[in-house]
């Protein structure tokens, strides 16, 4: 097993000096799903929750969540991200929701991306909460990420829009 690049020489947690990296496109997409009764799915849908536009706080949230990530996450660097985006699908359980992250750094949006997902998905829940306290998050993943010296990734066989 290769060296854990976030612990020091003594073990002590430490963020990665990223200083020497080359400065590269950096691409990340992620996706969480919303589990909800069918009854939830149409008051969402329908525009029926008493918050407000569920997926439209949703999609906002995860934009801010993509842009506060290094205060979330210890290790994160602050990135200037030049691009964050929030889909979302309806599915037959709920609510699909696929988020899109880009930078020029010296590493990668995956924690973004990822953030992204998990916040917009938090915040569908809490919109819609008082319909339906048994939703689920579920799936939350990493899809894709381009850049920097470890390459591509892509965890489905469908290509990827970016």
């Amino acid at each position: 097993m290769s060296q854990l690049t976030h612990l020091d020489d003594s073990g002590a947690a430490k963020m990665v000096d990223v200083s020497a990296k080359p400065i590269t496109h950096r691409t990340a997409m992620a996706e969480a799903r919303v589990v909800m009764q069918p009854e939830t799915l149409a008051a969402i849908k329908a525009g029926n929750v008493k918050k407000g536009d569920v997926l439209g706080a949703a999609r906002v949230a995860g934009i801010m969540a993509a842009k506060r990530t290094h205060d979330l996450i210890p290790m994160c660097h602050p990135l200037l991200l030049t691009k964050v985006a929030v889909d979302f699908d309806y599915v037959d359980n709920g609510v699909a929701i696929r988020t899109l992250v880009k930078t020029q750094g010296q590493t990668g949006v995956e924690m973004e991306a990822l953030t992204a997902a998990a916040v917009a998905a938090l915040t569908i829940y809490d919109m819609a909460k008082a319909l339906e306290k048994t939703m689920r998050i579920e799936g939350v993943r990493l899809l894709y990420k381009s850049g920097g010296k470890s390459g591509a990734f892509n965890a489905s066989p469908h290509t990827h829009k970016e």
